[in-house]
């Protein structure tokens, strides 16, 4: 494979997998895996997050621009409170995490897990509540559980909320929002613990900005895919494709 096709396929299971609610994590371990893809350099892996962070603001950019304004500035703070339990568990706990869940077989009970909760969705109401201090908390305690490779951030965070009456599409755009500062705090902390990486296991520039291009693109296709689906209450189909995923995992890898 290519260097080219390399990127391109990693920008693009980014770019799907980190909105839709099937674990952007666990694909990029198992479709290493597959492939035979090693690790592409920290410059990439950065960018390929910087892309899905640009489809997020692009995609809600009307209520980007209300929060830096300040007209919506306690939304603003509900999703910073949401950011704080990913971010003591990112700090204290990331790399023990990362080391004892880097195996397909440990991402498939992963995905398993995910897809049981997005199936249990199907039952829950359209609901029509807003996003409270305790709600935008307690969603941000599940969005600290998907810091497991295979287990979905935007799967576990929509979920949660949706159980907490929340509406779907209230709880689709927090869940997205939220995911801006730990993307961009894992960057960092990437970017600061690795030092002075050998620059000869980077990729090339210009292949990165192609993979940061690509990732911002197919995701912001996956967010309308997704609203979609939830507008639909067909969020709940996602669970049979992780179960899917897991049990193809367990018998192929």
């Amino acid at each position: 494979m290519t260097e080219a096709l390399k990127v391109a396929a990693l920008a693009v299971l980014q770019g799907v997998a980190e909105f839709l609610p099937i674990s952007s994590s666990g694909h990029l371990v198992i479709g290493r895996e597959v492939m035979g893809l090693s690790e592409a350099g920290l410059r990439l892996d950065v960018f390929l997050h910087v892309g899905t962070l640009v489809a997020v603001f692009a995609f809600y950019r009307k209520v980007v621009m209300r929060m830096v304004a300040m007209r919506e500035w306690a939304y603003a703070l509900k999703i910073a409170l949401s950011a704080v339990p990913v971010g003591v568990v990112g700090v204290f706990l990331r790399g023990r995490i990362e080391d004892a869940f880097s195996s397909p077989a440990a991402v498939a009970c992963a995905l398993l897990f995910t897809g049981l909760v997005l199936v249990a969705t199907k039952w829950l109401g359209r609901g029509a509540k807003e996003m409270t201090w305790l709600k935008a908390l307690s969603t941000g305690v599940a969005q600290a559980v998907a810091i497991l490779p295979g287990v979905s951030r935007s799967g576990m965070t929509i979920s949660a909320a949706r159980a907490m009456g929340v509406s779907p599409a209230r709880a689709a755009e927090f869940s997205f929002l939220m995911s801006a500062p730990p993307i961009a705090g894992a960057a960092i902390l990437d970017i600061v613990s690795s030092g002075g990486a050998d620059a000869a296991v980077q990729t090339p520039w210009g292949l990165v900005a192609f993979g940061g291009v690509l990732s911002a693109a197919v995701g912001y296709f996956s967010l309308k895919v997704l609203v979609r689906t939830l507008d639909s209450d067909r969020f709940w189909l996602f669970g049979p494709y992780c179960i899917a995923a897991a049990l193809i995992v367990f018998l192929v890898v």
